[in-house]
């Protein structure tokens, strides 16, 4: 047996409260946080709390820039901080869970403990968040009939799974279990939801109370109008409401006072910036309005969210839509007082001084932005088209369907499906096609005939389309998912071909349908591409010179190893393409649409980045490519250092 001297032992032992404390499971029984309804606040291990928090999305975000972020909230003067968990972002198909790297929530809020912020956790299991399917698994919808966000017992049973998962993982993190979660949101603003479905808000509560226990403080968030409050609160639920900067402040609590006669004013959501649509301008809050309007809540002794702080970016295919069909870009700067890459803002700085002036704010130095670096034009390409690399992007083989079949159907739940059949009639003279009885080409459809681009279905704008070619001919329509709705009655989004399709006035038959990986096919084959002498297959259409055939492009670019702190942050702007998705190194970096705007820049985080070997970037433009129009000095992308948001 080690015997150590208790002269030793001492000075450890002394360190032992401090070490725990630290930690924070020293004196957890000490710890609480309630509700003092006599004097509309909160109780923080007894004494009057008051949080000033901001929104961050972990997934938004990578790991790599996790605690930049959080360090840049904590500076700014805040205690806390408020994120969703998405259930998609977790649970991508039935039973099949991820919570490493990227994904690791856990990681995440203990890092903001560390930190010494709070934690407000919003886990759905429906967010909205301008998210895909407002963070619902698509796969729910392989039952076509299913009610989401009700009592339907599939829902029911699938999200009672998920929280058996999740909340087990949450509890340790709670604040009176040593963690940083203060207050656990139920839902998000269900008031706005048709269903308005009291039983399963009260099969929440119960599932919630169940798996966390009866101290942790509950919530609902609604917009501020009582028709939302009516729907989205529940007893022992407490209600909170969300609106803007130009929203009329003592109306917007006089709406809560009606629902929570007693306890603390609470925005959840005061919007500091807006969403942006494809195809629209980039929202803008003006930073003198988010500064006064957030002065006066503070003034009432409001506890306030500023949504968002940083909004992040919605990379691969995680954006969401909005009804009439809006889809989101892949940015969601937001507007915030941190932009999408993490730097600091004018409105950043208005807010810390407005804070300043409620409560002391950390002393020292406030990380600065990030360095970034235009690493320049960088030569592509031309691969291989959609068709001619099916291949590898189906390696499974295709689903052969009388009719067409949806993505979920064929478990395809983002990205691309090919739809393949023949023109059972010649049309030589050009004939309508469409689909039948209505629209249902879910979201953006690329059409061709014989290898012979002939343009673009889409769900809004272009519901007919004229094509050409001769009975017999090979019919391809590869069908893209832009985005599910993420807010209202439609998130009930089935994607692909979701209806029949009609030639003239015969209906389309004996599909044979490719569900396309894409990421997978680019990360596996990323050498094999480069090394590749193929790729200059299929030509421009005569019959609708406007359009190419959707085609693979892949190029690569060194960053030397040599030079300090490289690499660095940039930006990629596609100068004379017109829309597709990108990937870098394998990471699918998300859509680029800049023949339509607002965003003409992805954001390239550093640490998809390296100096040991040279860097790949595949692209996948589905419309107009600049390396068509027989100039290689034109089929470039261009790595900048400042972001274009128009």
């Amino acid at each position: 047996m080690l015997r150590v001297p208790l002269c030793t032992l001492l000075p450890l032992l002394a360190l032992l409260p401090l070490l725990g404390a630290a930690r924070g499971v020293y004196n957890v029984s000490q710890r609480t946080f309630k509700i003092d309804y006599s004097r509309d606040r909160f109780l923080k291990d007894g004494q009057p709390f008051r949080y000033i928090s901001g929104s961050i999305h972990y997934f938004r975000i990578p790991r790599f820039y996790w605690e930049d972020r959080l360090l840049k909230m904590k500076m700014a003067g805040l205690n806390a901080i408020q994120t969703y968990v998405p259930w998609n972002f977790h649970e991508p198909q039935p039973g099949q869970y991820e919570f490493s790297g990227d994904h690791d929530v856990e990681h995440f809020i203990q890092l903001a403990h560390e930190l010494g912020l709070l934690v407000i956790l919003r886990p759905g299991p429906y967010i909205c968040a301008e998210w895909d399917m407002g963070g619902l698994p698509a796969w729910l919808l392989e039952k076509k009939s299913i009610v989401l966000r009700s009592s339907d017992p599939d829902y029911l049973v699938a999200v009672d799974k998920w929280l058996a998962v999740l909340l087990p993982k949450m509890k340790p993190l709670l604040y009176q279990n040593g963690g940083p979660i203060i207050t656990v949101q139920v839902e998000n603003e269900y008031g706005s939801y048709f269903a308005c479905d009291y039983n399963y808000l009260r099969f929440l509560e119960h599932r919630f109370r169940y798996h966390l226990g009866s101290d942790v403080i509950l919530f609902t968030t609604d917009g501020a109008s009582e028709i939302m409050l009516k729907c989205g609160t529940l007893q022992d639920l407490y209600a909170t409401v969300d609106f803007g900067a130009a929203n009329n402040i003592t109306r917007g609590f006089l709406i809560q006072r009606k629902f929570e006669p007693k306890g603390p004013l609470i925005n959840s959501e005061f919007y500091t910036g807006w969403l942006d649509h494809w195809g629209k301008p980039h929202s803008v809050v003006k930073t003198e309005t988010v500064a006064t309007s957030l002065y006066k809540l503070l003034a009432r002794g409001a506890n306030v969210n500023l949504y968002m702080f940083i909004g992040g970016t919605n990379f691969a295919y995680w954006n969401g839509a909005n009804m009439p069909y809006a889809p989101q870009p892949t940015s969601y700067d937001y507007d915030a007082p941190l932009s999408e890459a993490g730097d600091l803002t004018k409105k950043y700085f208005a807010i810390r001084d407005v804070i300043q002036k409620f409560k002391e704010v950390p002393e020292g130095p406030i990380p600065p932005s990030t360095p970034k670096f235009a690493y320049g034009k960088v030569a592509l390409r031309k691969f291989k088209t959609v068709a001619e690399a099916l291949g590898v992007l189906c390696p499974n083989g295709p689903v052969r369907s009388l009719y067409p079949v949806t993505f979920t159907e064929v478990k395809q739940y983002f990205g691309y499906v090919l739809y393949r059949t023949t023109l059972p009639q010649d049309c030589s003279n050009p004939k309508p096609i469409f689909s039948s009885p209505l629209n249902g080409v879910r979201d953006r459809a690329y059409v061709s005939v014989d290898g012979v681009p002939q343009g673009v279905l889409d769900r809004n704008l272009m519901t007919t389309l004229k094509i050409r070619g001769k009975a017999g001919a090979t019919l391809d329509i590869l069908v893209e998912n832009m985005g599910r709705v993420n807010y209202g009655r439609f998130i009930n989004d089935f994607k692909g071909l979701i209806s029949n399709m009609t030639l003239n006035s015969t209906v389309l038959t004996n599909w044979t349908v490719f569900p396309l990986d894409t990421d997978a096919m680019v990360h596996s084959h990323l050498g094999s591409w480069e090394a590749s002498d193929e790729g200059h297959h299929g030509g421009q259409s005569t019959f609708n010179s406007t359009f190419i055939l959707p085609t693979f492009y892949v190029g690569n670019f060194s960053i030397p190893s040599g030079i300090p702190d490289l690499p660095q942050d940039t930006f990629i702007q596609f100068p004379g393409w017109a829309k597709g998705q990108v990937w870098i190194n394998g990471f699918n970096l998300g859509r680029y649409w800049p023949t339509v705007g607002p965003q003409m820049t992805l954001f390239v985080p550093r640490n998809i980045l390296t100096t040991s070997t040279p860097n790949n970037i595949t692209v996948l433009e589905l419309e107009s490519s600049p390396c068509s129009k027989g100039n290689p000095e034109l089929c470039r992308v261009e790595f900048v250092d400042t972001p274009v948001i128009a």
